[in-house]
């Protein structure tokens, strides 16, 4: 057997951006095919480690189940009952609908809709942005998952941008607030496993006893602090009233590099451990506790992800989160202040103009294209005229990246638009996804080892190149050539619409030696040789400080200052709406060997977890007459949910839990977790509160 190595870097919706390395049979008379694919030893982050996902990346690609042909639906919508057809044919039939879409309707009856199924540069941005935009169709506003939380920062420290989380392993205080390293971070644990082995102390705040949380130690200092969801903004204004009590702050930073702190410290004043206490159902001397050692135990870390944002005060929680190291001069030091998000570094090198191309959108003279939010697709999708922004309705749907019917809020509302008559779908899949199934055409798209890419991580700073490692089976084809496909298909003549790929990547990547990329593998993107992204104490906000109170919030209608706000669909918001249904749904991700909706269909992913069910304590569950085991409804005003029951010991009274991304047909009924969840938008920033969702559980 002939092989050879390719390598190339994970794609998913990930922090860890892995190498990888794929192993090729080459054998003379056979097309090449991949017979093994590993982590790559020399990758700079990931070390030889890939996740039980990737382990099996190759049972995806070369699953029978996979799809390889343009596909024409001939059953009702749902039904996944399709017909092979060429491309020619799918092409032709996509270019009249869309054409008659227009000529009807204008081009904003056109929807596209896609996120980060293939976080990859060419495969997330690549040409769709140009097609769309030459098109004239609606815009979509990509703010399920991320742009929340830098909007919070923002208006603390004009920026998104943290430190490198790899720097924690300088830290003496680790605060993991709000994120489970250890099943979704996984790569960096070992920085953390360091910094504890040279003395570091581990607090891990989350309402969620995850397996990160069961990695505490008491007898080392370590604790797990468990708010009830949603009231984590109330324990951090607690802390900032004992920092500011008890003189624990850095007077001479706060003087030099912030603005407002007479205002904090007014609002502050009257948030006492005590009254947070109520709020949070965390004692009081916990909270004084997590306040003094951060505080004290110098440099102290704290390292979040995006779950906290799905909140309808998910802005506020990163807004509040990010006055506590400006409160303890935490940025002067190395290991000290926030790690989250690292992507904008990486963001740095890319050309978003030349990618996207925004001059295309104003040809012809066209009116500015609207924006709609993905995260209230069901309301879009059943509201003719949507009203948000007023304009016709959606007459066509174009899908890539993504798979809407299981990972966007109020499902069963998207299900009832994907039934439309006259709503034209099609769908760029690998699998019949639960949307596919809901498609007029579906088309075959690519895996990751199939296409040449740049990988842009978010969770580290190592830009990854993604060689292909065997052609596309079938007929699948990449995101980008779907694209010049469909435009030539519609008639359009604009060169950029049909720029190859290599030409893109350099277009976009202008100050980057692709050769040297793609030679190596991997570059890293600027950051601070000291490890402190605001060692010189400068902020990007319009004052150049930290802003404890903000102008740019107030103008908006927001406080000025760090304020707690309970959610409305919350135990402490509506109480008729909490009388009817006295639970909070959490949507966790729980699951080792799926990510979001990827991977869950697969025999040896989805069978291996055991299936959905919805978690419960005991007392609760026996409340309701519920056993281990037994089926129950799960059901509020948006959905009824058929499941299982684990009683637990992970959750608090008073909250549920039913993990996220199966599909429909592994769910009882055919419903899914987020066929329950809440599409309102958090208070600024575009995201949306799934786990502000309040239900009622009876047995079945």
């Amino acid at each position: 057997m002939a092989t050879r190595t390719v390598h190339g870097t994970c794609h998913h919706d990930c922090p860890d951006s892995c190498g990888w390395s794929v192993t090729v049979d080459d054998s003379a008379g056979a097309a090449p095919v991949a017979v093994k694919l590993r982590g790559n030893p020399d990758h700079p982050y990931s070390a030889g480690e890939l996740c039980p996902k990737v382990n099996r990346f190759l049972d995806r690609v070369y699953s029978p189940d996979r799809v390889l042909h343009p596909l024409r639906r001939i059953g009702p919508k749902g039904s996944g009952q399709f017909e092979e057809i060429t491309w020619d044919d799918a092409l032709a039939e996509i270019a009249t609908r869309l054409h008659a879409v227009i000529d009807e309707h204008g081009a904003q009856a056109v929807l596209p809709f896609s996120d980060a199924g293939n976080q990859s540069l060419l495969a997330m941005m690549g040409l769709s942005g140009r097609f769309f935009g030459h098109m004239g169709a609606t815009k979509l506003d990509r703010n399920i998952c991320g742009p929340t939380v830098g909007a919070g920062m923002r208006m603390t420290n004009g920026t998104g941008r943290g430190m490198d989380a790899l720097e924690l392993e300088h830290s003496q205080l680790i605060l993991l607030w709000g994120t489970n390293t250890r099943l979704t971070n996984r790569h960096l644990w070992p920085t953390i496993e360091t910094a504890r082995s040279r003395g570091a102390r581990l607090v891990v705040v989350d309402p969620i006893r995850t397996i990160t949380a069961e990695a505490i130690d008491p007898d080392r200092g370590d604790r797990f602090i468990q708010p009830l969801p949603g009231t984590d903004i109330a324990m951090m204004l607690a802390m900032m009233h004992v920092i500011i009590r008890d003189g624990l702050t850095d007077d001479a930073w706060i003087g030099e590099h912030t603005e407002g702190y007479d205002e904090l410290r007014g609002a502050v004043a009257d948030w006492t451990p005590t009254r947070a206490a109520v709020v949070t159902d965390v004692d009081a001397d916990v909270i004084e506790q997590l306040a003094i050692d951060y505080a004290t135990v110098r440099p102290a870390g704290i390292r979040t992800l995006i779950g906290a944002e799905h909140h309808e005060n998910g802005a506020m929680f990163f807004r509040t989160l990010a006055c506590l190291p400006a409160l303890t001069g935490a940025w002067a030091e190395r290991g000290g202040g926030i790690a989250k998000s690292v992507g904008s570094y990486a963001d740095d090198l890319v050309d978003v103009v030349d990618v996207v191309r925004p001059d295309l959108e104003v040809a012809g003279g066209r009116s500015p294209a609207r924006t709609l939010n993905m995260s209230r697709l069901g309301r879009i999708l059943t509201t003719p005229h949507a009203g948000e922004p007023a304009g016709a309705g959606i007459s066509a749907f174009v899908v890539w990246n993504c798979n809407p019917l299981v990972i966007v809020p109020n499902a069963e509302l998207i299900r009832a638009g994907f039934e439309r008559d006259d709503l034209f779908t099609v769908v760029h899949e690998q699998f019949l996804t639960d949307t596919a199934q809901y498609a007029d055409i579906v088309l075959p798209a690519t895996t990751q080892i199939e296409s040449d890419d740049v990988v842009l991580p978010w969770g580290h700073l190592w830009v990854g190149w993604n060689a292909a490692a065997i052609a596309p089976p079938g007929e699948a084809c990449s995101n980008t050539e779907l694209f010049r496909r469909l435009a030539a298909a519609m008639g359009y003549t604009e060169p950029s619409l049909f720029d190859d790929d290599a030409t893109l990547l350099r277009d976009a990547l202008p100050g980057v030696d692709l050769d040297e990329l793609r030679r190596v593998g991997w570059i890293r993107a600027p950051y601070p040789a000291d490890g402190r992204p605001f060692g010189d104490g400068r902020f990007d906000t319009p004052s150049g400080r930290v802003e404890f109170a903000s102008d740019q919030l107030e103008r908006m209608g927001q406080p000025r200052v760090p304020t707690f706000v309970a959610p409305r669909e919350g135990p402490a918001g509506d109480p008729d709406l909490a009388a009817r249904y006295p639970l909070q749904l959490l949507t966790p991700k729980h699951h080792t060997r799926f990510l979001n909706s990827g991977y869950s269909q697969l025999p040896k992913h989805g069978p291996a977890e055991g299936g959905p069910f919805v978690e419960l304590v005991a007392d609760d569950a026996a409340a309701r007459g519920l056993a281990d085991g037994a089926l129950a409804r799960v059901w509020n005003d948006r959905a009824s949910v058929a499941l299982p029951v684990r009683i637990t010991d992970r959750l608090r009274p008073g909250v549920a839990a039913i993990p996220f991304g199966w599909w429909r047909h592994q769910h009882p009924d055919g419903k899914v977790a987020n066929s329950l969840t809440n599409d309102t938008l958090t208070e600024w920033g575009g995201g949306v509160a799934y786990s502000d969702t309040l239900v009622e559980i009876e047995a079945l």
